[in-house]
């Protein structure tokens, strides 16, 4: 095997779990669609199981990978395909539009698929969200507890800012449930296949998306406070409390109401209906 002729283990401050489930894989890969006109972009590709796959698939794959140790073992296990190009570098310190420009050049469609590592799953995926990129899929093995925030609904314990956020750019789906037993080394949750779907544009219009994602934030400081107190103290400020009630009676919002209550279009309304008191 090519880990043991390496000499190779694993970190775990690396969160290094590798899929040796080739179901897994293939229903990850199948979750894509991908044809050669199609650009990937991976993170994490351990010894390259997935990788292969989309080599295979896809007309060219952009693989990061952050620990030098795992370099000779790819450069070996993906010799065979000439449309894998590995950089070893941190995807979150990376210039996404750069590296696109540069080894994904002319293709009609990009997508990314990627096992992430556990430990920095949501910063990874604000990278691509933000990254501006028109990136038609964004198909991820994420943790279970993730996937729930990810595809969350209004009202539910889950349901929070990142929930928001994602929704906010695309639309997200559960692909499949991954039991812990068929990683290596075993992780101690479960994971799931969750594939993103980048919008056209937003469900809600809104006025000032930095205002909309800081009221969000401000919503969900502290779960247990209601929309009046965490508005107050997180951005509009304690003195203006009058005009805060004000405007929330305006909304038709009721002020004892938590943030995790609120749907996106209301949380549309009240950022939009902030601007004046905020602003």
């Amino acid at each position: 095997m090519l880990l043991e002729k390496y000499g190779f283990t694993f970190k775990k401050s690396l969160g290094q779990n590798f899929l040796i489930d080739s179901n897994i894989l293939r229903a990850q890969v199948e979750a894509a669609a991908l044809d050669k006109t199609t650009g990937v972009i991976e993170v994490g590709p351990g010894i390259g199981a997935l990788t292969e796959q989309l080599a295979i698939r896809a007309g060219r794959v952009v693989a990061f990978e952050i620990d030098q140790r795992l370099i000779p073992i790819l450069e070996e296990s993906l010799r065979p395909y000439d449309n894998v190009h590995i950089i070893h570098q941190d995807v979150l310190k990376a210039d996404l539009e750069q590296v696109v420009k540069t080894y994904l050049r002319g293709l009609d469609k990009l997508k990314v698929v990627a096992n992430l590592p556990y430990y920095v799953t949501t910063p990874i995926l604000l990278h691509f969200i933000e990254s501006g990129l028109r990136f038609e899929h964004i198909v991820v093995m994420v943790q279970k507890e993730v996937a729930d925030r990810l595809t969350a609904t209004a009202g539910s314990k889950d349901y929070g800012s990142l929930t928001v956020f994602v929704q906010y750019y695309t639309e997200p789906e559960l692909i499949k449930v991954v039991p812990k037993t068929v990683f290596v080394p075993r992780p101690q949750v479960d994971s799931a296949l969750v594939k993103l779907s980048l919008r056209k544009e937003p469900p809600v219009q809104v006025v000032d998306e930095d205002l909309f994602f800081k009221t969000v934030r401000a919503c969900f400081a502290q779960r247990r406070k209601t929309l009046l107190n965490n508005l107050l103290h997180q951005l509009v400020g304690k003195e203006r409390k009058r005009e805060l009630v004000q405007v929330l009676h305006e909304l038709d919002i009721d002020p004892s109401r938590r943030g995790e209550t609120l749907t996106i279009a209301e949380f549309a309304r009240l950022a939009n209906g902030l601007q004046n008191l905020v602003g």
